[in-house]
C-alpha cells in the first residue's frame, strides 16, 4: 500500500531547479524539467554516490547514425552526473547513458491546489 508525503509547495520547485528532501529515511532528489516534475532516489547504483547532489542539471553529447554520426547536444537541462564518478542519467526516465540496462527507479509527482507530493 502507497503512503503520500508532502514535500512542499510548487513555488518552491522552480523550473531549472533541483533539491533533496528526505521523506523518512529515503533522500530523493525533486527536479523541475522544463515545467515537469520528477523525483529519483539520491543514490548512484555505481556506488552509492550521492547522485541527485549535483550542482546543476545540464545535457550531453551524443552520435547517431541518423545525423551522420555527427556529435550533437542532446536532453538539455535533462541529464545529471552523479558527482562522484560522471555517470549521466536521464532524469525524466531514470535511464543510465553510461549503461542502457541501468535504469534507477523514479517516483511519482503529483501536485495538488499548489502542494507538492511523492507516493510511494
Amino acid at each position: 500500500m502507497s503512503e503520500v508525503h508532502v514535500i512542499g509547495k510548487l513555488e518552491e520547485f522552480p523550473e531549472g531547479s533541483h533539491r533533496v528532501v528526505t521523506v523518512g529515511r529515503r533522500r530523493i532528489g525533486v527536479f523541475n524539467v522544463k515545467g515537469s516534475l520528477h523525483a529519483l532516489p539520491n543514490l548512484c547504483p555505481h556506488q552509492t554516490g550521492p547522485l541527485c547532489e549535483v550542482k546543476k542539471v545540464t545535457g550531453t553529447t551524443q552520435a547517431r547514425a541518423e545525423n551522420d554520426w555527427a556529435i550533437e547536444w542532446a536532453f538539455d537541462q535533462e541529464i545529471i552526473a552523479c558527482p562522484w564518478h560522471g555517470i549521466e542519467y536521464h532524469v525524466p526516465t531514470g535511464r543510465c547513458l553510461t549503461f542502457p540496462e541501468i535504469s534507477i527507479r523514479s517516483y511519482e509527482v503529483a501536485v495538488d491546489d499548489g502542494v507538492v507530493s511523492l507516493q510511494f
